[in-house]
């Protein structure tokens, strides 16, 4: 497997229909699939000559953590639907790769399994219940399990209207669970109806849409841990973070997931790094399909990126294998990039090293 674009078809070829689509699909029109992408490409890189590439070191530290390059893998449920050994097969690659790996709520197996089998760094990703007690088990699980850090996705009050999963009727299949949760909790994601996507149920019945910033304070007052937003993708939000004491911020658009015609995270990467000014932490979450697209976001002021779907790609192909074999591409091309720009160190990417587009006026 020589590019992304290979274990993508790999995956597609392998995985049902409805998983699939589950996987793949987006919210609304489905805009915001690509748009992230799009902003990518858009950027241009500015490479500097006659710098000494002889050795170029990718390494570097989020929130602390040792990281081979600045990659993680995104928060995504359910990895039991591309193969059996699930987020413990992810574990294990992210371990090898010296990646980072964010374990969604929803993962499919328990988070003490998944710790036992990493080597690597791994944060819990959390959607805020309704049921405040069964967040602060989870809370108080990964830190005892040695997660590092606590995501909370802020994006998502409620699931998006994802038509495939509508008309696909798609529901959790028998057999696979968000076993960190009770099957009371999780009971809706299973029921398959026509015409409606059990994720969305679920989150209509669990999710608790009237929490504001002064809810923060809850969260923070259970853990040590250090708390990370993902799905800011303004300044203002950005400043209101840093004031309730955030420490990290992940910009997305939620996979292209959540708000239909929103703006990509790529375009408000910069208007975010500007806001908080060094005061926490920001990774970008989106598109991420190319060893250039880490320099790109490194450039524009980024800590680190996250990429999603691609490890679930390697998942369905190979298992832990799979996974680690995408981590393994990205980093490659990231430190032929790094030589190529005259860029020996993360630290050498700097704003200067990109080209953005011009703004568009109607």
């Amino acid at each position: 497997m020589l590019t992304l674009r290979a274990y993508e078809a790999a995956a597609k070829g392998r995985l049902p229909g409805p998983v699939w689509d589950f996987l793949a699909g987006g919210s609304g029109t489905e805009s915001m699939l690509t748009a992230g992408r799009e902003a990518l490409d858009r950027i241009r890189l500015r490479p500097r000559c006659l710098v000494d590439v002889s050795r170029c070191d990718p390494r570097t530290e989020l929130l602390g953590a040792r990281l081979a390059a600045p990659l993680g893998i995104a928060p995504m449920a359910y990895h039991q639907l591309a193969d059996p050994e699930g987020e413990v097969a992810t574990a294990r690659a992210a371990g090898e790769a010296g990646a980072l790996l964010t374990v969604s709520m929803f993962a499919s197996r328990s988070l003490e399994d998944i710790a036992a089998a990493a080597s690597g760094p791994l944060w819990l990703q959390l959607y805020w219940l309704k049921r405040r007690d069964l967040l602060a088990d989870l809370v108080h699980r990964a830190e005892a399990a040695g997660f590092r850090a606590l995501v909370l996705t802020v994006d998502a009050p409620r699931v998006a209207s994802r038509p495939r999963d509508a008309a696909n009727g798609f529901a959790v299949p028998p057999g696979i669970r968000a076993v960190n949760l009770s099957a009371e909790v999780m009971a809706a994601s299973h029921g398959s109806r026509d015409g409606e996507s059990a994720i969305a149920r679920h989150s209509m019945q669990q999710f608790d849409a009237s929490i504001t910033w002064d809810d923060l304070a809850w969260l923070r007052e259970l853990t040590s841990l250090p708390l990370v937003l993902k799905g800011v993708l303004t300044a203002e939000d950005a400043e209101l973070a840093v004031e309730h004491g955030v420490r990290g911020l992940i910009v997305s658009n939620h996979g292209g997931r959540q708000l239909d015609f929103a703006r990509s995270a790529p375009e408000c990467l910069t208007e975010i790094v500007d806001a908080v000014d060094g005061r926490c932490q920001v990774v970008l979450d989106g598109g991420i399909r190319h060893g250039a697209d880490i320099a790109k976001a490194l450039c524009l002021g980024a800590d680190a990126v996250m990429t999603g779907r691609p490890a679930l790609w390697g998942l369905s192909h190979s298992g832990a294998e799979g996974v680690a074999g995408v981590l393994r591409l990205l980093i490659d091309e990231f430190e032929e990039v790094m030589a190529l720009m005259g860029a020996p160190t993360v630290a050498d990417f700097v704003r200067s090293g990109v080209t953005l587009p011009a703004c568009r006026h109607s």
